[in-house]
């Protein structure tokens, strides 16, 4: 097997690049939204990103299968920078839900970026790939909000919009002098359609595949009841401004990148995926429960409450990308982790939704309802456990 330092290296610098120009958004799209439309019910917007994700994650996994992955990352790069320079240009909500249909289609080339992974990796040292894969997410959180910030308040959304598009025009640059193929067979049996609910439920038909979707399901819905809340949370609560809401966020990343680049690849060799996916559903709990209950005060406890839910999420998101790759074929990863993706997606369709209109009730009702069902999915990690096929 060919040295596959190289190829990660740069397809780590491609998924950060394209992770920043995602988080440099993020700061402004809650307060935006509820800007333009006058209800926090408008957060639900996040969700069209979710879901053309949702319909797209598949179709791009299983077109990479067919026709390789650079292809396919390539094209989703250049979809990525049209979404990020029309965001410059958002003036009413119809404007930001084109705009974040786009991203959502662009966005779900994160399936053939997985599969990539996958490719260049053994079973050995797969999780920790995916786990490299997870950090690359989190330090484009940790400059991306922190830059949306500081443009959002100097330069306004054309600031950031100008900036994001830019950023994927070099992203696509680098990667189209420098990002090798990774996939040595292509699978030109793969059928390609843009029918995600009956390939979801096809898949559902495996117990094993059907546990780890449901439980990436319900971390995911649960992660973006409380990311489309906090920065209404964190504004209307401690008195956080855009600039400092991105630095928190910031802080988000620099936590995930920090366990997934660090940490995962021992834990995983030292307790497995199965007791990381337990322990990360207890931390996710533990850390939404604190949330919403943080006195003003003592902001310094919020940040301890974030680390918590990053632990968690460098615990769950690797291990079950390394179990899922596990169960698939090598001529189908592509398809398997763009499912992965759309149950990801699925949730953030929901979401958004869910945790506006609860917020809009009680602002301790998303958090607590995020934990409550983090909590409830524990019996599939003790089912998982149980099963001595998946190794």
């Amino acid at each position: 097997m060919r040295n596959s330092r190289s190829p990660l290296a740069i397809m780590f610098l491609t998924i950060f690049i394209d992770l920043m120009g995602f988080g440099i958004i993020i700061p402004i799209l809650p307060n935006l939204s509820v800007e333009l439309t006058g209800s926090k019910s408008s957060l639900a917007v996040a969700g069209v990103y979710a879901l053309m994700n949702f319909i797209f994650a598949p179709f791009w996994g299983t077109l990479s299968d067919r026709y390789g992955r650079r292809p396919i990352i390539l094209v989703s790069i250049l979809l990525t920078a049209g979404a990020n320079f029309l965001f410059g240009f958002v003036t009413a909500f119809w404007i930001l839900i084109l705009q974040r249909a786009l991203a959502g289609i662009g966005s779900a080339n994160i399936s053939a970026a997985n599969a990539y992974v996958a490719d260049i990796s053994t079973p050995e040292n797969r999780t920790k790939n995916m786990a490299l894969v997870g950090a690359a997410f989190g330090l484009g959180f940790i400059f991306g909000p922190a830059i949306g910030g500081y443009l959002g308040k100097h330069y306004g959304i054309f600031g950031i919009g100008a900036f994001s598009a830019a950023l994927s025009v070099v992203n696509f640059v680098m990667a189209y002098f420098l990002l090798p193929e990774s996939l040595a067979e292509k699978n030109h049996a793969a059928r390609f359609e843009l029918k995600p609910v009956t390939q979801l439920i096809s898949a559902l038909k495996v117990p094993v595949v059907r546990e780890l979707l449901s439980l990436n399901f319900v971390f995911t819905l649960a992660f973006s009841m409380m990311q489309i809340t906090a920065a209404v949370l964190w504004k209307g609560m401690y008195g956080l401004d855009e600039s400092q809401i991105g630095y928190v966020f910031s802080f988000i990343g620099l936590s995930s990148a920090l366990v997934q680049g660090v940490l995962v690849g021992r834990m995983n060799k030292r307790f497995g995926e199965k007791k990381l996916l337990y322990a990360g559903l207890i931390f996710m709990a533990v850390g939404l429960i604190a949330m919403p209950i943080v006195p003003a005060e003592h902001f310094y406890l919020e940040l301890a409450a974030l680390a918590l839910i990053a632990l968690a999420n460098g615990c769950i998101t690797p291990s079950v990308l390394g179990l899922l790759s596990k169960t698939a074929s090598k001529a189908e990863q592509g398809k398997m982790l763009g499912l992965n993706q759309s149950a990801g997606s699925l949730a953030r369709v929901f979401g958004p939704a869910v945790g506006g209109i609860a917020y809009d009730l009680n602002f301790h009702a998303p958090y607590f309802a995020g934990a409550l069902i983090c909590l409830a999915t524990l019996y599939l990690v003790y089912d998982l456990m149980r099963n001595k096929a998946l190794k």
